[in-house]
């Protein structure tokens, strides 16, 4: 063979290294998130912090690949990259230990790290480092030839991953067998890159020389302190944006795979095309979109709740998208001299690790409401201030007709992004944060004397509520009024005998307002905040007249540890607003729970939703497994405080649902009944 003819194969064999690396970092996230999601309660923070492992770990094969490149031989290099990835092999497959499961709701968030770095923490250092490591050393083995198509090939293998994911792997695959396949080719990435490695070693003989040349830069300047300042604000504030946005989406949504790719996605296409050509981002319109769409996104801060689900979508991702592409677009502008390009882009990784330690560790401790979008937009604007400072060396990403108004159209977008600091605990009688979100009591508006009333919201939405006057107090409200499915159950099942009841999911404890004397009620609940708030400031669980146990941690994991508790009923209703548990509706979830009703006994299952149908999935999963069901839809009242309610019912026996609640037809589905299991469930299937 040539040696021309051996350059190209050795070529080609880097790109397929490369492309295949980035192709399954990008697979491992969302599988990763989506296998731990069950065991912590189906957090939106369960992402978050995941993203957090992986955005230090992508920081620390960056730093990896710059330091070995820069202090070891060829040959030394080889060796110590080959010896990982033995090590790496040795721990596949990546499917985490069940040993992991927590059985209490203490640092939920470490338990992750620790759970995600014991699993893929080492293979996924090494795909870190895949990139720059690689174009390395194709920089050695084939001098005078440019490195950046790999760069692209990477980002292409990036892209690829994401979006194939919930479209393609998600639907066709199980979690265990996504498992396995990823494992199997890392196997494969294994045998390239030490192929690689080794050819690299024998045929290098030009010095390292720095990668990743997007377009040369005229004169080479040495970096100042303010500068690496810029890069690092410009790559943390998009990280910051980045996480925010989901968090914000998933926590009005769902937390579901789909919702954590599609903003990352984007955030990668922005890397790509900004970094691609300048000919990609264009300052004007950006910069005014960008401000359109943030006003918009402070908007829906406060009133989102009253809007449709895909506006939301669409106004949340439009100022991810637009204000990435500012930032990345910035950065390309304020590129060094290649001579400095490494340390660049290692700048850029440490600063999207710090969005995600801000995101996902720091405010959750210091802040007591999601106040990370408001501190992302707030940086945003400080950001076009500091450029401005540097406007000698960058142009200013704005018209020039706005640059006159730049600073005050940014302090006042500042001013108007505090002002809702103190409207989230504006009338709020208590306001705690923890790993499963903001929880606030607040006095309803607009209700006096014997109508006064105090709720607990979750985020914007109201996951129960109480009277206050001394002789209403008892009355159930909200979901749980005495004309909804379950007030109706927990009447007329059994009248005048004791009743043993499970609840998964706290709430201010409405349902006990149900209870007599020689009832047993059980409640499961995952946040020790709800538990402590139910206790201090509604009087549901005191004046309750039944025995009450209280379980701390997720219902599912404890309810398939628990011996059977022979329930009479079992609610089940533990939704964190409008994001669907979607662990929690499936056929093997159902499955545990018949396990510890009586014969006759009836599950109650919570559905209303906003902006999803589940009517479909649950009598789906009753017809799989051979239960009645009925589908109990009540209106409001405000005289009674309550809301508008759709609850499924299911038994065993179809005669006990008909002696407890009647016998009705049942309502049109208008789709056909869906079966959700642990592997797979799609809640495209059931939009509204």
């Amino acid at each position: 063979m040539t040696q021309r003819g051996s350059g190209r194969g050795l070529a080609i064999a880097y790109a397929a290294t490369i492309f295949l690396s980035a192709f399954l970092l990008f697979q491992v996230q969302p599988l990763i998130g989506k296998y731990i999601l069950p065991w912590f309660g189906g957090s939106p923070a369960v992402w978050t912090t995941c993203m957090l492992v992986f955005q230090v770990l992508l920081f620390a094969g960056y730093a990896y690949a710059h330091l070995t490149t820069q202090y070891l031989t060829p040959r030394h290099q080889g060796y110590l990259h080959v010896g990982l990835l033995v090590l790496a092999l040795v721990t596949l497959p990546i499917t985490p230990d069940p040993a992991w499961k927590p059985t209490n709701s203490d640092w939920p968030a470490l338990k992750i790290i620790l759970l995600t770095m014991s699993s893929v923490g080492l293979p996924y250092f090494i795909l870190s480092s895949t990139g720059p490591l690689l174009q390395g050393w194709f920089s050695r083995t084939h001098a005078g030839q440019s490195p950046y198509r790999l760069y692209s090939l990477s980002n292409l293998g990036s892209l690829l991953a994401l979006i194939s994911y919930p479209f393609v792997v998600e639907p066709s695959f199980s979690t265990a067998t996504q498992s396995i396949l990823w494992s199997v080719l890392f196997g494969l990435f294994a045998l390239l890159c030490s192929g690689s490695a080794v050819v690299m070693w024998q045929r290098a003989v030009v010095p390292a020389v720095d990668v990743l040349v997007v377009q040369p830069v005229v004169a080479a300047v040495r970096p100042t302190w303010g500068m690496a300042g810029l890069w690092f604000g410009l790559a943390m504030t998009p990280s910051v944006m980045l996480l925010a946005t989901t968090n914000q989406v998933c926590l009005d949504v769902a937390v579901i795979p789909f919702l954590w790719v599609l903003p990352l996605a984007l955030y990668l296409v922005t890397f790509i095309l900004c970094f691609d050509s300048d000919r990609w981002y264009s300052r004007r319109p950006y910069a005014v979109a960008s401000a359109l769409l943030l006003v918009a996104t402070i908007f829906l801060g406060s009133r989102g709740a009253q809007y449709p689900l895909l506006p939301q979508v669409a106004v949340y991702f439009g100022a991810l998208f637009c204000t990435c592409m500012v930032c990345h677009g910035e950065l390309v502008a304020l590129k060094p001299d290649p001579k400095y390009l490494t340390a660049f882009f290692l700048t850029i990784s440490a600063g999207g690790a710090a969005g995600g330690l801000f995101v996902g560790l720091v405010a959750p401790l210091v802040f007591a409401s999601y106040y990370e979008l408001h501190l992302g937009i707030v940086g945003f604007a400080v950001l076009y201030l500091c450029l401005r400072l540097h406007e000698d060396q960058v142009r200013l990403p704005v018209p020039g007709w706005c640059q006159p108004i730049l600073v005050p159209a940014a302090l006042l977008m500042a001013v108007g992004v505090f002002s809702q600091f103190g409207r989230h605990a504006e009338g709020s009688m208590a306001v705690a944060r923890n790993f499963y979100g903001v929880l606030k009591v607040e006095q309803l508006p607009g209700r006096e004397g014997d109508q006064r009333m105090i709720r607990l919201a979750h985020g914007r939405i109201e996951h129960g509520s109480q009277f206050v006057s001394p002789k209403r107090r008892r009355i159930p409200t909200a979901y749980y009024s005495e004309s909804s499915g379950v007030g109706q159950l927990m009447q007329g099942l059994r009248p005048g005998q004791s009743k043993h009841v499970g609840i998964v999911g706290l709430g201010v404890g409405t349902l006990l307002a149900y209870g007599q004397p020689g009832d047993r009620y059980r409640l499961y609940e995952i946040n020790p905040d709800v538990i402590a708030m139910a206790r201090q400031h509604f009087s549901y669980m005191k004046d309750c007249p039944a025995e009450l146990s209280i379980v701390t941690g997720d219902a599912r994991l404890a309810l398939e540890f628990e011996a059977p508790q022979q329930f009479d009923i079992l609610v089940l209703d533990a939704f964190s607003g409008d994001a669907i548990p979607a662990h929690l509706l499936t056929k093997e979830a159902i499955s545990a729970y018949l396990r510890h009703l009586k014969p006759d006994g009836v599950l109650a299952c919570h559905i209303s939703n906003l902006h999803f149908d589940l009517r479909p999935v649950m009598v789906g999963l009753a017809n799989e497994l051979g239960l009645a069901s009925q589908i109990r839809i009540s209106d409001a009242n405000p005289e009674t405080g309550s809301f508008k309610a759709v609850w499924a019912l299911l038994a065993r026996q179809p005669d006990v649902l008909a002696a407890s609640i009647g016998s009705r037809a049942q309502d049109k589905l208008g789709k056909r009944p869906i079966v959700w299991t642990d592997d797979r469930s799609n809640l495209f299937e059931v939009l509204w």
